[in-house]
């Protein structure tokens, strides 16, 4: 078998193959890069492991002229850049000692080693530089079968890196048949190792939440997460059901894991999973609109047209009510409107508090009047 993709043809990504492979080490393409090649899903991460130390992949890249950065040289990545392009190249590794954050891993020259220390069969696939593919663990059977497995025994893996609990979800919703349901050994080792989630960084966490939401239907695997007690841990006093009519309703609205995030609520999602101010604002802005009872075109006023999107989407699926038809068309023409009374208008009568006063009055009958009300209108109404 061979996957054959223009990835994999380009000058650059060939020509750091033979630089790691000038010495007669093994190069091969892993993880996402060829598990989504043979799906026929894009590529983006480009992954090389070889049997070459990290010094010697440093050595060889300065002797073909590539720019090396060591990104983990401590352990075991070197991150090859040709023509803008950045190969992530790690030595062969095999684990020694975990604590469930961090695996104390030594180099290791048989790729079959290196397959056994990853996460899920399905990431444990690899191919030469001429596209041969290698399955070192059996993985393709699964990949095709949208089988997410871990390797080996479950909770070994579990242990070795708690994040795997939530990652084996995240994969569930990208690549997992929904159809099939989830491996129960899996759902078990998970539902045995909850105490670990609380020894991750929270940065971490968020950052797999965030990417869990961002799949097409995250709906079963948070359900999945909150039957087997995950989504608790993290994200307390939260609650999904609110989760599987929002995606229904975005019909092809563009994604957003903020508006998702928003529907699940739970205590300081912003502490809990260390999201950007901006983040942070967009999740409060969105729910707050949510639960009050402006309508479609205020909301396009006044938060714009992705934020009224989002809250608008947010309050049907919370209140399990249907949209209206034109919500769409209501948010454009707010976000379009323009309140046409500046506060110089109101100069010299009214200074201070009264000027600040007399404008959110004007500005709240402009807007009751659906935008109707013209400047001398408003104004009038206040002689």
């Amino acid at each position: 078998m061979r996957i054959d993709q223009p990835w994999l043809k380009t000058e650059a990504t060939q020509a750091v193959c033979a630089a790691v492979a000038a010495e007669n080490a093994q190069v091969f393409f892993v993880g996402g890069c060829v598990r989504n090649a043979l799906l026929g899903e894009p590529v983006s991460d480009l992954d090389i492991a070889t049997d070459a130390l990290p010094e010697q992949v440093m050595e060889l890249a300065a002797r073909a002229g590539i720019n090396a950065v060591p990104t983990g040289i401590d352990h075991g990545t070197v991150t090859l850049i040709k023509s803008g392009i950045p190969h992530e190249i790690t030595t062969f590794r095999k684990d020694v000692a975990t604590d469930g954050r961090r695996a104390v891993v030594a180099f290791s020259t048989d790729v079959a080693e290196d397959a056994r220390r990853r996460d899920f069969t399905m990431n444990a696939i690899y191919a030469r530089p001429d596209g041969e593919v290698v399955d070192p663990l059996g993985g393709i059977t699964d990949l095709y079968k949208r089988r997410v497995r871990f390797i080996g025994n479950a909770e070994n893996r579990i242990r070795e890196d708690y994040l795997r609990s939530m990652r084996y979800f995240r994969f569930h919703a990208w690549y997992g048949d929904q159809s099939q349901g989830f491996d129960a050994d899996a759902l078990a080792a998970i539902a045995a190792n909850l105490d670990g989630l609380v020894t991750l960084s929270k940065e971490r966490v968020g950052t797999e939440l965030l990417k869990l939401l961002s799949a097409a239907d995250p709906a079963p695997s948070i359900a999945a997460m909150r039957q087997t007690g995950v989504l608790g841990r993290i994200l307390p006093d939260s609650d999904d059901r609110a989760l599987a009519l929002l995606v229904h309703l975005e019909g092809n609205s563009p994604v957003s894991s903020i508006r998702r995030l928003a529907a699940l609520g739970g205590s300081g999602q912003q502490e809990a999973l260390r999201l950007s101010k901006a983040q942070a604002s967009h999740l409060a802005a969105i729910r707050t609109a949510a639960e009050g009872t402006a309508g479609a075109e205020e909301l396009g006023y006044r938060l714009g047209e992705e934020q009224a999107r989002d809250a608008m989407l947010l309050r049907a699926a919370l209140l399990e009510q249907p949209l209206t038809p034109c919500f769409d068309d209501d948010i454009t023409r707010g976000t379009n409107a323009v309140f046409p009374v500046k506060a110089r208008d109101l100069l010299p009568g009214l200074k201070g508090p009264a000027l600040g006063t007399a404008l959110k009055k004007l500005e709240g009958d402009w807007i009751a009047s659906g935008f109707s009300l013209s400047r001398e209108q408003l104004l009038s109404s206040l002689r």
